[in-house]
């Protein structure tokens, strides 16, 4: 029976540790989040692309102005990077950009990521994907005053 548990507890800490993040993916998810962002605010479309799973989902609750019922709308990767090549985040003054990053949970492959820019925030879902981290879902909302 001690052995039995001292075994499922052993395989446990080396499941664990296998899983173990570096520092290096703490930069790499951090860097992808500063893609998204900064490619944002200066209108480069790659820079967005590169931090982007092409299946991404970016999803914003809001209140349908018809209906006065909720709904979610949603943009997909090849959509926000359109957005991005158009130059929407050029619109907000250099002065004006800011960025604030924080990294809820990393677990595996996985990442739970929070940033704040001009205007809104984002919870984002990023994976390790072919060895990059690429953001796949994003839930969003304006920063209200």
């Amino acid at each position: 029976m001690k052995k039995g548990i001292l075994f499922i507890a052993l395989f446990l800490f080396i499941n664990n540790a296998s899983e173990a993040q570096t520092p290096e993916d703490s930069l790499a998810i951090k860097q992808t989040a500063m893609n998204y962002i900064f490619g944002f605010y200066e209108g480069n479309a790659e820079r967005m692309e590169k931090a982007l799973h092409p299946e991404l989902a970016k999803r914003n609750l809001r209140i349908d102005p018809q209906t006065g019922r909720q709904r979610f709308d949603q943009m997909s990767a090849l959509t926000l990077i359109n957005i991005t090549k158009a130059g929407g985040g050029k619109l907000v003054q250099p002065d004006q950009r800011i960025f604030e990053f924080e990294i809820l949970d990393i677990t595996g492959n996985n990442a739970s990521i929070k940033t704040v820019a001009k205007g809104f925030f984002d919870y984002i879902h990023m994976a390790k994907w072919n060895g990059e981290w690429k953001i796949v879902n994003v839930l969003w909302d304006f920063i209200k005053n």
